[in-house]
């Protein structure tokens, strides 16, 4: 039995496909299957289960994967531990952003990891929290960027800043002249929402007490803020944003964007690793990138409240 064995396993169980899994490991199907099969013979077990497709672990299999995992989770701490002891920072950060935030983040943490860690490369898969808790608990990503909290035993928490949500109104709207919006003002036949399965879509239901949606004459699905931005300002219409959002805007834009009344309504966002999570060093470096790109007023929750998400 051999780490690339187990190495070769895993994938073949995180991808469910000998020539996905093959591609991920960056070897030949041939050669990860060769080696799947010669850790089955070594073993006298089946694995995994060929006459389904997509090929699936065998019950004792996915006992064996479960600690092949643990195993491989121990080595890498060891290379870790060296490359501590050399005082080097190098290797990749597979992280993992949700779509609310990718836009208004990555650009400046890229440069920024850029700059201060020239060896180190950051890899990033934008997608819904969802989908990012699934990679992160399968060992496809090192952390994730998401709105917390998740109360989920399994996931580390880092609190990392605390977003305010704003009203962005179009000029058309009766509430554009109004400096403060109360959440029972808002229209729900007005209000643009972002598609099912974005926190951000909870909190905004949960904001202006709206458990359930009228059926609408128009329905319209997106997972892009800049689009319900845009949807706004060729309607009479409005939408919740978060702060890094509305602080691009320029002046006559910043006009359209109104204040909820204190406590102001806000997310907390976070840096999650998986308990048991690796390159230590490499993330906290990340955090500490993260924050030096958001202004010092976001780390503190101050007049905020904290919005409740459904997940």
């Amino acid at each position: 039995m051999t780490l690339t064995q187990l190495e070769y396993t895993v994938a073949l169980d995180t991808w469910r496909h000998f020539v996905l899994a093959s591609e991920k490991c960056h070897v030949t199907q041939p050669t990860l299957s060769m080696q799947v099969l010669k850790l089955e013979e070594e073993l006298g077990i089946k694995i995994f289960d060929r006459t389904r497709q997509p090929v699936i672990p065998t019950e004792i299999g996915e006992r064996i994967i479960a600690q092949a995992r643990i195993v491989l989770r121990e080595a890498a701490a060891i290379r870790e531990l060296i490359a501590e002891q050399q005082n080097t920072m190098t290797g990749e950060i597979r992280m993992g952003i949700i779509p609310t935030l990718a836009p208004y983040l990555l650009p400046p943490l890229f440069k920024a990891i850029r700059g201060q860690y020239p060896n180190v490369t950051l890899t990033v898969k934008e997608s819904i929290t969802e989908d990012l808790l699934h990679e992160l608990k399968t060992n496809r990503l090192d952390c994730a960027i998401v709105v917390t909290p998740l109360n989920d035993p399994a996931i580390k928490e880092d609190v990392l800043f605390y977003e305010e949500l704003f009203v962005y109104v179009s000029r058309k709207n009766i509430l554009h002249d109004k400096k403060y919006v109360l959440p029972n003002e808002i229209d729900p036949d007005q209000l643009w929402l972002l598609e099912e399965g974005h926190c951000f879509r909870s909190q905004v239901l949960n904001l202006c007490e709206l458990r359930k949606l009228a059926d609408p004459k128009f329905k319209y699905e997106t997972g892009n803020i800049e689009t319900l931005k845009r949807m706004v300002d060729k309607s009479d219409g409005l939408t919740i944003l978060p702060e890094l959002a509305v602080m691009e805007f320029g002046k006559a834009q910043q006009k359209q964007v109104k204040r909820l009344k204190e406590p102001s309504p806000a997310r907390e966002v976070s840096l999650i690793t998986h308990r048991d999570h690796l390159k230590t060093r490499l993330i906290h470096a990340l955090k500490e990138e993260v924050l030096n790109v958001v202004p010092a007023q976001m780390r503190k929750l101050n007049n905020k409240k904290i919005v409740e998400i459904n997940y």
